[in-house]
Formats: structure tokens, sequence, C-alpha cells
């Protein structure tokens, strides 16, 4: 696995109160999304905000999956990593993933997203800034949710 990060100054906060949600995308060319999650050679991160979309980074698989649901070797583990890599991603974002890879996203709390057909990175984009800008489905209002800081002004200091 390799992981190309941007190096840049420290981009502007962004407040409490506005969304933001880091997606994944499985992608064969840093393109579009057109890409399997088992046989993705790459995954383009983004996180993404109703106004501002910044890259993140860039995670590169050297062998992935053929599709076939057969493991190579007895023991050879290729959604493992590719599950750890994503950690800490909101949504996943992939032409198909299948059922046990599935659980293994959802249980990292990573919500993953099917698209039927390959769609340009900044279309995918575009159509989660309107979601988040709008009115969320009810599978993006939670994960939006779950991403808002916890406030503890409910608990009292005195005892």
């Amino acid at each position: 696995m390799r992981r190309l990060q941007l190096v840049e100054s420290e981009p502007e906060p962004v407040p409490a109160s506005v969304p933001r949600l880091r997606i994944a995308i499985a992608t064969q060319d840093m393109k579009a999304l057109n890409a399997h999650f088992g046989s993705a050679r790459k995954f383009a991160v983004y996180d993404v905000t109703p106004d501002d979309a910044r890259f993140v980074e860039a995670v590169e698989f050297g062998t992935v999956s053929d599709e076939s649901g057969k493991h190579k070797q007895e023991g050879d583990d290729r959604i493992g990593p590719k599950v750890e890599a994503l950690r800490g991603c909101n949504l996943l974002f992939c032409l198909a993933i299948g059922g046990p890879s599935a659980v293994k996203v959802v249980n990292a709390r990573i919500h993953p997203v099917k698209l039927p057909a390959p769609e340009p990175i900044d279309v995918i984009i575009a159509k989660v800034q309107t979601m988040m800008a709008g009115n969320p489905p009810p599978w993006l209002r939670k994960v939006m949710v779950s991403q808002q800081e916890r406030s503890m002004d409910f608990l009292d200091e005195e005892d």
C-alpha cells in the first residue's frame, strides 16, 4: 500500500457548525469512480463541506481482488488492509462491494454507497455537496449527525 498526501499549509479551519464528510472513491485512474471495492487499485479521499471540497490523499494498492470472490492463497486478506486504510472516512463510493467486504466497511463506521455506473469524481463530490446543503436523505443525515462534535454543555459541573 502506498499513500500520497498533499503537503500544504494548514487549511482554514471549518467551523464545527458546518457539516464535513470525508469520502473515499474507488478508482483505477484518479479521475472517476470506476472500480469495485475489492478490485480498486486506488481510492481518492476528499474532505467535503456543502461549499468546498479538498483532496486529502490517494491510497494505492499493488495487489487487488480479481472479483472472483476467492482468495488467491488461503488466508490471503486483501480487504482488511483496504478497510484499515480508509478508516476515518464517512462514505465509500464504489461500483460494487461484496457482502463480507460491506460488513467490514460498515463495522469500521464507513457507509458504503454503490453507484450503478462510472461517474467523474467531481460529479460525485457535487452530488454530495447538494445533498449536504439541502434536505439530506436519512442515511446521509445519520452520517452527518455522527460527525458533529458532541456537546457536554448538559453536564453539571457541580456535584
